[in-house]
């Protein structure tokens, strides 16, 4: 199957493009979840009386590169997307005219109310600030999102109607790691969707040392359908599961209970974690950015180039060192297209995918076999699968380890009586040894290689 990548978006893996997840378990997941289930423990969100006071007057610029997440509330998402994303796309000239006219609340009202969505996006003051936050400080992340889901929005509306989902939740990837497939959070999150490992397991995702499936767009969007549909069918709300996609199902639970049963985000909103409080605003706020992002001014970033990539699925071991260095292919784009594969191995055994470009399929395929064996032993074979312990030989008192026996010399012993013992010859234990005279001496070790 071949793709157009664009290069902004290169960095996912189409690995598992017609794969199909074999769930670990179909069942409803409830209390039992981690409340840390697929959160986003790393986001630190500004504090709620803060965010009420978000205005347009009081939006400022971005601080410099590199910020905390408490000192802006859309910062991580900022760091995310510019690590990687500035490396691809060149935004020089993409925010040509930057809307900075004062909107009134009926506008951003109406525009919401006017998206086909199924999940409720309501308009408030914490909703307001949010968008601001967006459109008013970080267009450039915008623009930067806006390119990407090109690519990426596409991927997730085909698992998201597979599974009968709205597809508004496209936008949870945005809040969870800015559109890359290889955000990593302080609390052990990763992929698009920042799954934990545990539940990364539990719905059918590899996770060990060489394969980590949270990586891969296709399985980990698969999985994250999944999940997602069978919250809907505990909560009937969609802003409880996307809350719960946050905190966890047990911490929606609990503010259920405190709030008397009431089974309403906006009514449990008090007794949610803080960073659930805003999560749901966020998720309103992003849906408002990426379909009126234009009419801020904010154009998609332009592309400095295309890259048409194709898939191939093997069953043996194979090291991305040995693809990039005979099909000349840098390792740090092979990275980038198969970043589920961790230490940069493919383990064999079952099938996985390797990603390349789509000029360097063919060659591949006809030099498989030699690209296989190239370097094999240092990078792929060195790893011994069986080690012979020290067994002793009851009658001389020797013992034996990977073939070769060890005997100690006792006193009295000669190398004649010594080549009886073992059933050789003088000549072969001076060889073994690199004796030169027949002398010996108790208490040294002899070598009987046979």
């Amino acid at each position: 199957m071949k793709k157009i990548f664009l290069i902004a978006s290169m960095l996912c893996a189409l690995s598992g493009a017609n794969a199909q997840i074999t769930a670990a378990n179909d069942s409803i997941i409830t209390d039992s979840i981690s409340t840390d289930t697929l959160s986003v423990e790393s986001l630190e969100l500004i504090p709620l009386q803060e965010a009420d006071s978000i205005t347009e007057d009081t939006v400022a610029p971005l601080p410099p590169y590199y910020t905390r997440w408490s000192d802006s509330v859309l910062s991580d998402i900022e760091l995310r997307a510019l690590d990687w994303s500035l490396r691809w796309l060149d935004t020089t000239d993409c925010i040509a005219v930057h809307d900075t006219t004062t909107l009134p609340d009926s506008v951003y009202k109406a525009r919401l109310q006017a998206l086909p969505c199924v999940i409720e996006l309501p308009y408030n003051e914490r909703v307001r600030g949010f968008i601001l936050r967006y459109v008013k400080r970080s267009p450039k992340q915008v623009a930067r999102l806006m390119r990407m889901s090109e690519y990426y929005f596409p991927i997730f509306e085909e698992a998201l109607g597979k599974y009968n989902l709205p597809y508004e939740l496209r936008c949870v990837p945005i809040i969870e790691s800015a559109l890359n497939p290889m955000a990593r959070s302080h609390a052990g999150a990763a992929g698009l969707w920042q799954f934990m490992p545990a539940t990364a397991k539990l719905y059918g995702l590899e996770v060990n040392s060489l394969v980590d499936e949270r990586m891969d767009v296709f399985k980990s969007t698969e999985a994250a359908c999944r999940f997602l549909s069978n919250m809907y069918a505990i909560y009937r709300d969609w802003n409880l599961v996307i809350a719960a996609y946050n905190c966890g199902s047990g911490n929606v639970n609990k503010a259920i209970r405190r709030a008397g049963g009431k089974r309403d985000f906006w009514s449990i909103y008090p007794f949610l974690p803080r960073e659930t409080r805003n999560y749901v605003p966020i998720f309103i706020a992003a849906n408002y950015a990426m379909n009126y992002g234009q009419e801020h001014g904010i154009c998609k970033a332009p592309l400095e180039k295309t890259m048409i990539t194709d898939t191939i699925c093997t069953t043996r071991r194979l090291h991305l060192q040995q693809v990039s260095e005979n099909l000349g292919v840098a390792m740090d784009e092979l990275r980038r297209l198969n970043p589920q594969y961790s230490r940069d191995i493919l383990p064999g055994g079952n099938a996985y995918s390797l990603c390349l470009p789509s000029e360097k399929m063919g060659l591949y395929i006809a030099q498989e076999d030699s690209i296989l064996s190239y370097k094999a032993d240092s990078l792929i074979n060195n790893r011994r699968t069986e080690i012979d312990l020290a067994k002793v030989t009851s009658v001389t008192g020797a013992y034996r380890v990977n073939g070769v026996t060890y005997y100690t010399i006792k006193k009295g012993d000669s190398l004649s009586t010594i080549a009886k013992k073992f059933h050789c010859t003088v000549k072969q234990i001076k060889q073994w040894n690199g004796l030169k005279s027949d002398a010996i001496r108790a208490g040294k070790k002899l070598k009987i290689c046979k």
